[in-house]
């Protein structure tokens, strides 16, 4: 059994997360064509190494980011979206 840490619940089975993608600025709205938006909301870079992404804790709805490399799958931390702003 798999366990990932919530910053706010603690270790729990991996089954009680979802993964909504890795964390991207986005593209701005005034310049930026609809296929270019098309792009950037529904497909995912192949990418390698160290990834940020954006994980939520379905029972308790509680969103968080995780730094996981993605060839190994190992999760290097997870911590509160709040940190990211400092």
């Amino acid at each position: 059994m798999k366990i990932l840490t919530c910053p706010m619940n603690g270790p729990r089975n991996i089954n009680e997360f979802q993964c909504f993608g890795p964390v991207k600025a986005d593209p701005d709205p005034a310049t930026t064509s609809d296929q270019d938006w098309a792009r950037h909301l529904f497909r995912a870079d192949n990418t390698t190494g160290v990834i940020t992404e954006w994980w939520r804790h379905v029972p308790s709805n509680y969103f968080f980011l995780a730094e996981r490399n993605a060839t190994t799958n190992e999760v290097m931390r997870t911590f509160d979206a709040s940190e990211i702003a400092q």
